[in-house]
């Protein structure tokens, strides 16, 4: 007697169709197929993600996008150390009981055009990429001048509200990094002092990280900033790195003596 099978490849061949052989297919090899290709969507998706989160905090971290170590000339010892403790900075972010321990700050200080501000930013950029570190950037002059204008009631441009909406990033942010720190300033207002000790202080109980840059040099900073203030700062886990090499910044006034000007433009020419 005919088997089913060959009964059926009889019938295929009278219908003039050609017979498929039989095939198995293991039920935990289609399984760990469909485990691969749903573990390859939902990584695709993470790193979408993930690539959108970071797009988000460098959108409002108000960087400069050049300020990166592979734009960093190394071309003096305070940089290359700068580097260094920057690096290692960086690199304690791998630990999380290190980001749970504590508040740091970091003073960065030194004369105009050393770097400062570049090795901050390029700090900034890398905890983004590496962690999602919020960071926040901003000129102490500028919140402070957006302060001030913040008491006048009659204003129409909302800027009392845009600075309640700054102060809570200034709270929350987890780095933030503060330029330009009594720049043109010996001594900082008093009610200045103690706006600017009370965020130090506030941010360092709920463990956010400070980088502080300035060109006063350490008593000079801490008489700018007054005592209340400067006493909130030593209650972080501090790191200073001085800035002294040459300037980086390009010379508009060159150092060679410029010809008289004979026959070009002059000013105020009366005719």
């Amino acid at each position: 007697m005919d088997s089913i099978k060959n009964k059926i490849e009889q019938l295929a061949k009278a219908l003039g169709k050609k017979h498929v052989p039989d095939t198995y297919t293991d039920y935990q090899d289609v399984r760990k197929e469909y485990e691969r290709q749903a573990n390859d969507d939902v990584r695709k998706l993470q790193q979408e993600s993930k690539l959108r989160r970071i797009q988000d905090i460098h959108g409002r971290s108000d960087l400069n996008p050049k300020w990166t170590f592979n734009t960093l000339i190394e071309d003096s010892e305070d940089v290359i150390e700068a580097v260094s403790i920057a690096q290692s900075f960086i690199h304690a972010h791998d630990d999380p009981n290190w980001r749970k321990s504590g508040s740091h700050m970091m003073i960065f200080y030194g004369d105009y055009g050393r770097g400062k501000s570049h090795i901050a930013g390029a700090i900034a950029h890398q905890l983004i990429e590496q962690f999602e570190i919020s960071v926040l950037y901003r000129q102490l002059s500028s919140l402070l001048e957006m302060r001030f204008f913040s008491y006048d009631y009659n204003a129409t441009d909302n800027v009392a509200e845009q600075f309640r909406e700054i102060q809570k990033e200034l709270l929350d942010v987890d780095l933030l990094i503060l330029d330009e720190v009594c720049v043109n300033e010996s001594v900082l207002k008093k009610n200045t002092q103690s706006w600017l000790g009370n965020l130090l202080r506030q941010r360092m109980v709920n463990n956010k990280n400070c980088i502080m840059i300035t060109n006063h040099n350490l008593a000079e900073l801490e008489n700018a900033l007054g005592r209340y203030c400067f006493e909130s700062i030593k209650e972080y886990d501090t790191y200073k790195v001085k800035f002294s090499g040459p300037s980086r910044r390009k010379e508009v006034i060159p150092q060679s003596a410029e010809p008289a000007n004979v026959s070009g433009y002059q000013p105020n020419q009366v005719k």
